[in-house]
């Protein structure tokens, strides 16, 4: 196996690079000494800001913002490093320790570059990703690795992908849509469409939810991102409401107020723009 190691000179571009990741460490180091708020803080409490940060630099790519996205990058790149000082000060793991493993890790899941494994396309190489991971975690189920807390659509997706990695999967791509078919008829028998009438709640729940799920499977299939493509039409919707609300004020009316009929007109307009 070839393992790279770092170069006994380094270019301009990688100077340049080590040393704005040195300046965030000394910075790390002195927040972390002097500043009351930064003293405070634990794994525990840095948890839902990063999270929060996540779902920041996801709206930044949505938006196609690349300045917002450079932004939101550097607060991530903070929460690592601050992640990893906290490690280093119980003695479990330090900054160096969590860049070696990841490039370890890597090396390991790259046999096709750092190794005599032989790839034909991308598939192969997430099969081959997929088996390795199996082996290093020790995980009796392939779908082991998928977190719990993971929001339901994207967990749908990953369950999805990862039992394609061992090749438990449709074949043709007309008879995933069949099955959407087949899962909304389905639904339908215990929902009543017409009268908005549950037949029988708890069914039509897991019916809906075998729906949701067959059409993430399809979205899949023809190449398509069901969180990306549900988050645009949440901010579609979002746009077209504030228009909605803005016409809604020029005219000194509540939304409340308004009859369906009326905010329709300011919809029809909005969804022109």
């Amino acid at each position: 196996m070839v393992i790279p190691s770092p170069p006994n000179l380094f270019s301009p571009e990688r100077m340049n690079q080590l040393m704005a990741f040195d300046r965030l460490l000394t910075i790390m180091d002195d927040l972390r000494e002097k500043c009351p708020w930064d003293k405070k803080q634990t794994l525990e409490s840095l948890r839902h800001l990063t999270i929060e940060e996540t779902y920041e630099l996801s709206d930044a790519i949505l938006e196609g913002d690349m300045q917002e996205i450079k932004k939101e990058l550097g607060d991530i790149m903070l929460h690592m490093v601050f992640y990893s000082k906290i490690g280093s000060e119980t003695g479990d793991f330090d900054v160096s320790e969590v860049l070696h493993a990841i490039s370890e890790k890597l090396i390991a899941r790259h046999p096709h570059i750092y190794g005599d494994t032989k790839v034909e396309n991308d598939q192969d190489v997430k099969e081959n990703w997929e088996k390795l991971k199996l082996k290093e975690k020790g995980n009796k189920s392939v779908l082991g690795g998928v977190p719990n807390s993971l929001p339901a659509l994207v967990k749908a997706m990953r369950i999805q992908e990862k039992a394609r990695g061992v090749g438990f999967d449709w074949e043709e791509k007309q008879r995933v849509w069949g099955k959407v078919e087949e899962e909304m008829q389905e639904f339908k028998e215990h929902f009543n469409a017409e009268t908005a009438e549950t037949i029988d709640a708890e069914k039509a729940e897991a019916e809906f939810g075998d729906l949701l799920f067959s059409l993430v499977n399809y979205a899949r299939f023809i190449d398509l991102n069901p969180e990306t493509a549900l988050e645009r039409t949440n901010k579609k919707f979002i746009k077209r409401f504030q228009y909605l609300e803005s016409k809604a004020k020029d005219l000194n009316k509540n939304l409340a107020d308004m009859t369906l009929a009326e905010m329709d007109v300011f919809w029809e307009e909005a969804k022109g723009m």
